[in-house]
């Protein structure tokens, strides 16, 4: 991975203004991850503070799932899906927290193990609700949050301050 691999990288994720809801700035990352090389240079960025330190990668529902999966096959670890209530025919623990427009529920399932290290990564960083709560739904489970990593962080959004140190490879 070059630092032009990641610049390159940057330039694919691009705005939808005014979706889902008149006022919001969608960040779409699917040109991103349907491009090989920006998707490898920006999982490595992902993994290269924690390498070697987690025994599982936990993907916050949805687009988090696709960073997890890349994550875990090239790290050799298996994947927590965090999912959105009633996605999981048997949830282990959920946590509410709340959205910008409302509130919503995440869920895990009994898959981990006590004091198994997590790496928790989601696409973007906003207000911080769900990847908060996410971090709470691991230690709710029994297991150690070794760290948080994002695609991209909205810095506007101030969501730091209810997630603590986030590691980000992109910030807006």
């Amino acid at each position: 991975m070059t630092n032009t691999d990641l610049e390159r990288a940057q330039t694919l994720i691009t705005s939808i203004p005014d979706y889902p809801q008149p006022g919001v700035n969608f960040r779409d990352i699917s040109p991103l991850i349907a491009d090989g090389p920006a998707l490898r240079a920006v999982t490595e960025a992902l993994i290269a503070p924690f390498e070697g330190q987690f025994d599982i990668v936990g993907g916050l529902e949805a687009r988090g799932f696709l960073f997890a999966g890349t994550i875990a096959a090239m790290t050799g670890v298996g994947i927590l899906p965090i999912r959105k209530a009633g996605k999981l025919p048997r949830p282990a623990a959920a946590v509410s927290y709340s959205l910008e427009y409302g509130t919503a529920t995440i869920e895990g399932p009994d898959v981990l193990k006590e004091g198994e290290r997590v790496l928790l990564v989601d696409d973007i960083l906003a207000t911080g609700g769900t990847l908060s709560a996410a971090q709470a739904l691991v230690k709710e489970l029994g297991a150690e949050v070794v760290g948080s990593a994002v695609v991209l962080e909205l810095t506007a959004l101030g969501g730091r301050s209810l997630t603590g140190e986030v590691h980000t490879v992109f910030a807006d």
